[in-house]
């Protein structure tokens, strides 16, 4: 079947002005609620008091009602006596006797205060003599009593329509006595995932399929934004499925679709929305990346958002799109994005052309705020999870420079800076300490990209704490000569990791081979393939370094490795990427630590120690998170968890080795 093509790209301003063309961007309408029901509600009318707060004059305090002209000769060499009133006043109670002069009445806090009395003497000043009081400091007219209407008067707009109801308006509803209010209508939203490729959450996976995220993403976004989500499940590529589930959805005011989008052979959900009614599509492409795809339609002047498939588009073009309209129709405030600005850590490209949103880590240097592109595409998760922002490009912008002031739109409203940043190469071992470290309340925040990338970091002070394993050629040792070229870092020592080949046991190697050996049957099977690390690790070079030796050794030339050595290309991140795609049989073996090949229960075949040493910059060195992950990294409970791990400890870990 031939694919077709978008018709139109609308830019995302003509692509809003379509849409809101044909659907009502405004609130559905209110309803009555009950107070015990209305937490997280907007309401949809000013909220009067019915009565003054308090409604009658109020004792402040524990202690004596009296005349306050009575006191003003009072102190405490001197104190004045007054004679008690045969009363005393609870809260609840109305009191039944005058104050008059020379008199005082026992009240306590919150009771009412009785006629004739214009102060109340605290109690921690007075004094009890059989049946009067000493009274030991003057007080004013008017001290310690809330008069009636102090606080709120009757009348008075306690709360405005379209405030957004927390625990403290809810109480503030309750103290006018209110027990009902009047809220936007909570629009109701379907959410319709499709695919023969999704699957729920729990059931078990298999190649080629992949668990329904989206879903579950765009149900609670619709849901902190004061909406109802009404997950109507998964949808396979069947035709008639489809129109009963959109059907049924059209019960709903609005209708979210995730997948189907792309005009490819197997997406037809666009097809069938615009068959179903009119106006039915009203944009199907729209420049901006990712998210292009992006297809809205009105069926029955209901909207239909049918978003992207991959994650990433899915959200930001939900976010962009689809929750101003939401946000409209549930009575919300205009949203204010949390924005700030930072500096580009790298020269950062643009595809030029569409308006790009680009994730971004965001890392705190000297009092700047540095911004570092995630590199993972529009189908990552884990992207919108870890990162901390977003970049927006325009479409005639190709390139951003390094140390450029961009503005970030921040994915969360409670962005917080974490306590440490950790960048450089990945290792379960960091892993766990990060976790040891939150026990004492020191957050951390890692970015994976390889030694070589995370020492530069390091060297530029954006990272706090560098994983690095660099092997250094000349030496034969690790990490200690390439640091000491770094005057401003210090090197601390960490731990010796196991490097080796990982496999699936018993296929497609047994385990006695060498890496020649296992390197000459990959180039000669072409049914092999092998997963590489990204080529700033310090894995790739330990790797690369050994593969020279084969390929010199053979005469091969190294330039053709990628054409030689089936996946050589194919890069991961970690080393449970790594073990993940043998474990899953999308390669057959690949260079990683033997913690690793435990964990995924792998074959490992050992080919040498390697040092996982710390670089942190000396001018951090004082710093108070960092002298508690030196304290946890020398103590021996760590000492004992990393040996369970796998890990060789050596005796000096933890001490200063260039500084």
């Amino acid at each position: 079947m031939k694919q077709e093509q978008f018709l139109t790209f609308y830019t995302k301003e003509e692509a809003e002005d379509l849409f809101k063309k044909y659907i009502k961007d405004e609130p559905l309408g209110e309803e009555e609620v009950s107070l015990d029901q209305a937490l997280g509600r907007i309401i949809s009318r000013d909220i009067v008091s019915p009565i003054d707060v308090p409604y009658f004059h109020r004792s402040n305090v524990d202690g004596f009602a009296l005349k306050a002209s009575d006191t003003y000769d009072a102190d405490e060499e001197s104190p004045i006596t007054l004679k008690l009133n045969n009363e005393e006043i609870t809260t609840g109670m109305v009191p039944k006797l005058i104050v008059k002069p020379g008199t005082a009445t026992y009240i306590a806090t919150g009771a009412v205060i009785p006629r004739g009395a214009t102060a109340v003497a605290m109690v921690e000043w007075t004094e009890i003599k059989d049946d009067d009081v000493l009274i030991y400091r003057s007080v004013a007219p008017g001290e310690n009593i809330a008069y009636a209407g102090s606080d709120i008067m009757a009348g008075e707009i306690v709360l405005r329509k379209g405030q957004v109801l927390t625990s403290r308006e809810t109480g503030l509803i309750a103290a006018v006595g209110l027990d009902k209010v009047y809220c936007y209508r909570k629009p109701k939203i379907a959410i319709i995932s499709t695919g023969d490729e999704v699957i729920s959450p729990g059931d078990k996976i298999k190649e080629g399929l992949v668990y329904d995220s989206n879903s579950r993403i765009i149900a609670d976004i619709v849901r902190e934004n004061y909406c109802e989500p009404y997950y109507m499940g998964i949808c396979r590529d069947n035709e008639d499925e489809l129109i009963k589930r959109l059907e049924k959805a059209l019960e709903m005011d609005m209708i979210i679709l995730s997948g189907g989008t792309s005009k490819g052979v197997g997406d037809f959900t666009y097809r069938i929305i615009d068959r179903l009614g009119k106006p039915g599509i009203v944009v199907h492409g729209v420049r901006i990346k990712p998210g292009k795809q992006l297809c809205l339609a009105v069926l029955k002047n209901k909207p239909v958002a049918v978003l992207p498939g991959f994650t990433t588009s899915a959200v930001i073009t939900f976010n962009e799109f689809i929750k101003p309209i939401i946000r409209n129709m549930a009575g919300a405030f205009r949203e204010k994005k949390k924005t700030l600005f930072a500096k580009t850590a790298i020269k950062i490209h643009s595809y030029g052309g569409r308006r790009e949103y680009m994730l971004v880590n965001l890392v705190h240097n000297k009092g700047e705020i540095w911004a570092y592109p995630i590199d993972k595409d529009s189908g990552s998760t884990s992207a919108l999870a870890y990162g901390d922002g977003y970049i927006q490009i325009e479409e005639n912008q190709e390139m951003i420079e390094k140390g450029k002031k961009v503005k970030i739109n921040l994915l969360s409203e409670n962005y917080q800076l974490a306590d440490l940043i950790i960048i450089g190469s990945h290792c379960v071992g960091i892993d766990m300490l990060i976790s040891i470290l939150k026990e004492y309340g020191i957050s951390s925040k890692i970015i994976s990209v390889g030694s070589t990338a995370g020492l530069m970091a390091a060297s530029r002070g954006e990272a706090d704490i560098s994983g690095i394993h660099l092997f250094d050629e000349k030496s034969g040792i690790y990490n200690i000569p390439i640091v000491k070229s770094f005057h401003e870092l210090a090197l601390i020592r960490g731990y010796i990791r196991k490097q080796g080949i990982l496999f699936r046991k018993g296929d497609p190697f047994s385990g006695n081979e060498t890496l020649e050996e296992i390197v000459r049957r990959t180039i000669e099977e072409s049914e092999i393939s092998m997963i590489n690390r990204n080529k700033t690790s310090g894995t790739r070079i330990f790797f690369d370094k050994m593969l020279k030796e084969i390929f010199n050794k053979n005469g091969w030339e190294f330039k053709n490795v990628y054409e030689m050595i089936p996946g050589y290309d194919m890069e991961a991140k970690t080393h449970n990427g790594v073990a993940s795609s043998i474990g899953f049989n999308k390669a057959d073996w690949g260079i990683g630590i033997e913690n690793v090949a435990k964990e995924y229960d792998l074959g490992f075949i050992f080919l040498g120690n390697e040092h996982y040493d710390f670089v942190i910059p000396k001018n951090k060195l004082e710093y108070k998170p960092i002298k508690t992950f030196l304290e946890i990294l020398r103590s021996k409970i760590i000492n004992s968890k990393l040996k369970k791990m796998g890990f060789i400890v050596p005796d000096n870990i933890g001490e200063i080795l260039v500084e």
